[in-house]
């Protein structure tokens, strides 16, 4: 027996119309988390700006998310730049209005025992997760000149515990998450909120090793007993950034099924890492 499953992902949660006149900039909003933000704010009615650098995979998921009568536009943006952010946002504003929400998610990842990260693989992680993080974040902030905002950051849940294999994502994810408390902290007197969306197993295809097939079964250890959907990680993102969560801020939200109440002696038998097949799932 498992929890049940989530609503599907067009089955309202919030008002249709709640962001209705509201642009929401999502980073790396082409797949995964990103687009799964996208939707739900969109579902929502924002327009949805999806910005990253893969601009020919931005614009077909906008023009699908356009045949679902959502409304979207794709533009060409490269965090680790703060003169392209700049640049960027300064494009999103000329062609859809103000942007009101801004969703942090682009990142890269790639299984590597630390030993063994180069000096540009480091970077290649934390450029974009934490150094991208905070330029976007400066430049809204700069944006709103004085107007209320929301911001929701993509966290997850080994900032706690480490990730073995994943020394430059785990860091950079941790001081996104410290980055979250300080700016909510700094901006709150302005109106400004700032959280975190704190997300567990998400088998998908973007990580190494992905197998369908076993994304099921090896969600049966956490207390849940399956894994995450696209559209819960969505409609948590929405929600903290709607006007029902507007005494919320400086919160990281986790969500992941209860994995983090696994901290007790019934643990399985620790695999080191270099006697891993694959880094990620020992």
């Amino acid at each position: 027996m498992s929890f049940s499953e989530p609503p599907a992902a067009a089955d309202p949660m919030l008002p249709a119309d709640m962001f209705a006149g509201q642009v929401a900039l999502i980073t790396g909003g082409g797949s995964g988390t990103g687009l799964a933000m996208a939707e739900a704010f969109a579902r929502c009615g924002a327009t949805v700006a999806l910005v990253g650098r893969d601009i020919e995979r931005l614009t077909q998921v906008s023009e699908r998310l356009g045949r679902q009568g959502l409304s979207a536009v794709p533009i060409a943006l490269d965090v680790r730049e703060p003169e392209r952010v700049c640049d960027g946002f300064e494009r999103v504003e000329q062609t859809v209005g103000p942007i009101t929400i801004l969703a942090n998610n682009a990142g890269a990842n790639f299984p590597l025992l630390a030993e063994r990260i180069s000096p540009n693989a480091w970077r290649a992680v934390t450029r974009i997760a934490l150094d991208g993080t905070f330029f976007c974040c400066q430049e809204f902030f700069r944006r709103l000149d004085g107007r209320p905002g929301a911001i929701v950051n993509n966290l997850a849940s080994y900032v706690w515990l480490g990730l073995p294999g994943d020394a430059h994502a785990a860091a950079a994810k941790a001081g996104q998450m410290n980055l979250t408390l300080t700016l909510a902290a700094e901006w709150g007197r302005l109106g400004v909120r700032v959280n975190g969306l704190v997300i567990g197993n998400y088998p998908h295809a973007g990580i190494p090793g992905y197998d369908p097939d076993k994304a099921g079964p090896r969600a049966i250890s956490i207390p849940a007993r399956r894994p995450l959907r696209a559209q819960e990680i969505g409609r948590a993102a929405a929600f903290l950034c709607s006007p029902y969560a507007r005494h919320i801020t400086g919160t990281n939200l986790v969500i992941d099924g209860g994995d983090w109440l696994r901290r007790d002696v019934l643990k399985p038998v620790f695999v080191s890492p270099c006697d891993r097949e694959n880094l990620w799932m020992g």
